[in-house]
């Protein structure tokens, strides 16, 4: 694991901007952190690194938001487990050629492939945060 510490919600989106680039067609990412920690944020960065330009919003009543098929945005919080997930379809993203950020993914961990990255965004301050990846 690695960390990047942020000491603003700029700094925390060129490093969403910057781990985009290591990123491929497929992978899913589950992302972690209190709400309020800078997820969205964390997450307008991956969309502008891997060339979105459209706004990102929190998809927390839609459960996921597709953009052009590079990105899936998931907001698994009122989820209660993994069999609503794929009674929703939504777990069939997880094998499209998109990248996947899971928000919440504890909710549906029981349907989430072995093969994860992870990214943990956790509040040092007001406007400070500490980012763990790996």
């Amino acid at each position: 694991m690695a960390i990047f510490l942020s000491d603003a919600p700029e700094k925390t989106l060129e490093f969403g901007k910057a781990y985009a680039k290591n990123l491929k067609a497929g992978e899913i990412v589950v992302l972690n952190g209190e709400m309020g920690a800078g997820k969205t944020v964390f997450v307008k960065g991956v969309a502008l690194g891997l060339g979105i330009n459209e706004e990102i919003l929190s998809p927390t009543y839609a459960y996921m938001n597709d953009y052009f098929g590079k990105l899936y945005h998931f907001d698994c919080y009122r989820l209660k487990n993994g069999a609503q997930a794929e009674a929703l379809g939504l777990t069939d993203y997880f094998y499209a050629n998109g990248v996947c950020i899971i928000e919440w993914a504890e909710n549906i961990a029981e349907v989430l492939p072995e093969k994860v990255k992870t990214v943990s965004i956790e509040k040092t301050g007001e406007n400070s945060r500490k980012i763990i990846y790996g």
